[in-house]
């Protein structure tokens, strides 16, 4: 089954929504432990946020609070949304942020755990 590529945030569940918001609101460090469950993020329990703090540096990045009701994903995200799509059940270890934007991250997919993966 092909994961299907969201375009604008009207594409998104409303968990996928909320969780791009917090995304944006980190700004600057990683998601720990998020949960993937029938192709969607689970947000019941919160997944642990960790934000980078730097001292002596003008804030920047996106202010959600400014954020229109609806836009264009940009690739980072439709990337990340499509990824997590097309995963029926796993544990996101870390999402890093950088710039309100998922850079990178540790997957651990269910399958891996009847082959000898952390149980």
């Amino acid at each position: 089954m092909t994961a299907a590529r969201p375009r604008s945030t009207m594409d998104l569940l409303a968990s996928e929504r909320l969780f791009l918001a917090a995304i944006q609101q980190v700004g600057f460090g990683r998601f720990e432990y998020l949960q993937i469950r029938h192709r969607e993020v689970v947000l019941d329990p919160w997944p642990v946020a960790v934000r980078d703090v730097k001292f002596g540096v003008e804030p920047s990045g996106p202010d959600a609070c400014e954020s229109p009701a609806a836009f264009d994903l940009k690739r980072q995200f439709a990337d990340f949304f499509e990824y997590t799509r097309s995963v029926d059940a796993g544990e996101i270890r870390t999402l890093e942020i950088r710039h309100g934007l998922p850079f990178s991250m540790e997957i651990e997919l269910a399958a891996s755990r009847a082959r000898g993966g952390r149980s």
